[in-house]
């Protein structure tokens, strides 16, 4: 599966940003999904997840309340609503993907198997 994120852009502290990670190959349906970002200079951070149905979602504590993770497996599509937004969270984000039918989450880079291009977010205070 291939995977597209896009919706990245230049927002001011408070503001929002809906991110979006589109799957082509085959249907997303099936697959759990992680959202992770990279800020310069850091290593590659988790910031949430969802599983192959939606019903299970996980949240690092730095977002969790802020940032929700919801999917649409119709449209073949994963999203990351930020909300909030502070300079901190300015990265590149990144989504992964990896075919797992339980109801399950995880949050390190090794637990998945596709991963997007990544798009950049950038917060200005």
């Amino acid at each position: 599966v291939q995977l597209q994120a896009s919706g990245g852009g230049l927002v001011q502290a408070g503001g929002s940003l809906r991110l979006s990670c589109a799957a082509s190959g085959r249907t997303f349906s099936g697959y759990r999904v992680g959202w992770f970002r990279q800020a310069p200079g850091k290593e590659r951070a988790f910031v949430g997840a969802i599983s192959w149905s939606g019903g299970s979602t996980y949240y690092a504590d730095s977002v969790r309340g802020l940032f929700t993770i919801s999917r649409d497996n119709a449209k073949n599509t994963v999203y990351l609503e930020m909300n909030s937004l502070k300079s901190e969270d300015t990265a590149v984000y990144y989504c992964a993907a990896k075919f797992d039918v339980r109801a399950m989450v995880f949050g390190t880079s090794k637990d998945y198997d596709y991963w997007g291009q990544g798009t950049q977010v950038t917060v200005s205070s």
